[in-house]
């Protein structure tokens, strides 16, 4: 008996973009450092998987060796089963250069290239802060979580915590029950919730606020996620804060990662004696971490105790240079920023724009705050 082997068909014979866009997640041996720069060698994301191997190793510069180990083919077909599966599982997707991207985050080398998502929150708000904390939370560390949450409702800032027991949890409860927006940055799948114990809260979060995730579906909550995860907590936000932290733990790595994207860092003060205030009592002693008491000192520090107040019309400045105009736009889409970072986003020399921030800041429309910042008055 001879037997033919049947080749197997694919029920997509045309690929789209959303499926280019997913097959560039799931190329072997390119991690998402490696196929950004791919993606700035070429056009469009279909190039990735259409141009000859040997055109593809002339714009990027990768090896052709390595080229041919990614395995473009398989990464598209794994590309279809996602897709089906996101759209059943009623989850959307953002692709790194999609305009919906957290622009805080892909400031971050090491931000992902895609985020999975369920929810209506816009990730590119005027104001992220990140609150984290022990997963033993204590009857301290839950007063301070209500007291600062009260002092956010009616604004516009978004709080971002991971979902995990503890201080997590609390923050998003707390912010459900005084109509905060809420993110929950989690470490597998969407289409579950771990712990299975918050799922009441994730689902009441997708209704004022957002899950989202850099892991598709079918993604188990593996223990070397969640300090993966943490990456994500800390770049999407303006701020980091811990509000009571062991020596060790997520909370400590989050605020690390916090400080190395030259984000603000706050923490509670604690008792001495107390192993869930070392983490933070450590932080404010090495410097890592602003010593704040009440949800007050924070917002003065920020400078978004000016929020509340009716903006300035700057329609009534026609006078302003190019320049000048691009500076004040990004001052009303970030809020308070770092001077050197202000420099990258704009790509002019940092002498250029003290010069343009003393011109504006003469005319009463910026001011410079400490920490070499500024933000608009």
């Amino acid at each position: 008996m001879i037997i033919f082997k049947v080749p197997k068909v694919y029920k997509i014979l045309i690929y789209t973009k959303p499926h280019y866009q997913i097959a560039l997640t799931q190329l072997y041996g390119f991690g998402s450092i490696k196929t950004k720069h791919l993606l700035q060698s070429v056009e469009k994301e279909e190039a990735v998987f259409n141009l000859p191997l040997k055109v593809l190793a002339q714009q990027t510069g990768f090896s052709l060796n390595l080229l041919k180990k990614m395995k473009r083919e398989e990464a598209l077909q794994e590309s279809v089963k996602l897709l089906e599966s996101l759209e059943r599982n009623e989850i959307n997707f953002i692709f790194y250069t999609d305009p919906r991207y957290p622009r805080r985050l892909k400031q971050c080398d090491d931000a992902p290239l895609m985020l999975y998502t369920r929810g209506n929150t816009d990730l590119n708000n005027t104001r992220f802060v990140a609150v984290v904390g022990t997963r033993d939370a204590s009857a301290y560390g839950k007063r301070i979580c209500s007291e600062l949450i009260q002092a956010f409702e009616g604004t516009t800032i978004v709080v971002v915590s991971g979902m995990a027991y503890g201080i997590d949890i609390t923050i998003h409860q707390l912010c459900l029950q005084y109509g905060v927006e809420t993110v929950g940055v989690m470490a597998h799948g969407l289409e579950i919730v771990y712990p299975q114990l918050h799922r009441s809260t994730a689902l009441k979060m997708m209704e004022k606020g957002a899950l989202i995730s850099e892991y598709p579906p079918n993604t188990k909550p593996d223990r070397e996620n969640f300090p993966m995860r943490n990456r994500i907590v800390a770049g999407m936000c303006d701020a980091t804060i811990v509000v009571e932290s062991k020596i060790k733990g997520g909370s400590l790595i989050t605020a690390e990662l916090a400080n190395d994207y030259n984000r603000d860092v706050f923490a509670y003060p604690g008792n001495v004696f107390d192993e869930n205030s070392e983490g933070c009592n450590v932080l404010i002693a090495n410097n890592k971490a602003h010593l704040i008491r009440s949800a007050s000192d924070f917002l003065k520090k920020m400078g978004w105790d000016l929020e509340v107040k009716n903006p300035v019309q700057r329609s009534i400045f026609p006078s302003l240079t190019q320049e000048e105009q691009h500076i004040v736009r990004l001052l009303e889409n970030e809020g308070q920023m770092n001077i050197d970072a202000m420099a990258m986003r704009l790509n002019v020399p940092s002498s250029t724009l003290s010069v343009l921030l003393f011109q504006l800041e003469m005319s009463g429309l910026v001011a410079s705050v400490p920490g070499n910042r500024c933000q608009l008055v």
